[in-house]
């Protein structure tokens, strides 16, 4: 399983065009508020991502306390390399991206 850090920002809500927007400054920029344009509401869905995104934006993606334990045994002489198990696991992750395409 490959994690993709292009990850974007949801936010849920409703915008309408009329809305005060930040310009880059970080000042509101001066908008009319009772604007008639088109407005846009994400569905109870949306807003559920955005609450599992934000969420998931706390967790590590590397877990540093088993990185700095490989890195100690690789040290120690303690690291075995089973070429069965990588062997397993590369022809796994070949089948998933076979069947992503397919599918």
């Amino acid at each position: 399983m490959k994690i993709d850090g292009n990850l974007r920002s949801i936010q849920s809500g409703t915008v309408s065009e009329g809305q005060a927007r930040t310009s880059k400054s970080g000042t509101p920029s001066a908008q009319p508020a009772a604007s008639a344009g088109p407005r846009v509401q994400l569905s109870p869905l949306g807003s559920q991502l955005a609450g599992i995104e934000a969420s998931l934006a706390d967790v590590p993606v590397v877990d540093s306390q088993r990185v700095e334990e490989i890195k100690q045994a690789i040290s120690d002489g303690r690291f075995k390399v089973n070429p069965d198990v990588i062997a397993d696991r590369l022809l796994e992750t070949v089948r998933e991206l076979i069947q992503s395409q397919r599918g």
